[in-house]
């Protein structure tokens, strides 16, 4: 089943960055999703480079002690808004990477919002 499950999500995932590309001026903010951590990062697909990312794994998300994935994910989108607003980047496009838009997907890209990303 879990096999079957990861499949299903790289076919979507290749059917949404077919559609989504990143450049310097609006680049791509891209999320992977573990079992306990969330992953965030903004890509320049022109220069194959990454201009900045966040996760769940970094002391300032970490040292906020009883917070529940939602609410990391939240963290982690303000915290890559935060990161992207010091690059003077106002603009992205988001690529969910095949998962659905719900929970801690939707989370972060509510946080990265409020942190005053525009997409």
């Amino acid at each position: 089943m879990t096999k079957q499950r990861e499949e299903s999500r790289e076919r979507r995932r290749r059917r949404v960055r077919a559609k989504v590309s990143g450049t310097a001026s609006r680049p791509r903010l891209n999320v992977f999703r573990s079992l306990k951590h969330i992953y965030a990062q903004l890509i320049d697909d022109e220069a194959g480079h990454t201009l900045a990312a966040a996760s769940s794994l970094e002391r300032a998300v970490r040292d906020q002690a009883g917070l529940k994935k939602i609410e990391e994910a939240m963290l982690v989108g303000k915290l890559i808004a935060q990161r992207a607003q010091e690059k003077q980047i106002k603009r992205v496009v988001f690529d969910r990477a095949g998962y659905r838009y719900h929970g801690r997907i939707k989370a972060v890209a509510e946080g990265a919002r409020e942190g005053g990303l525009e997409f």
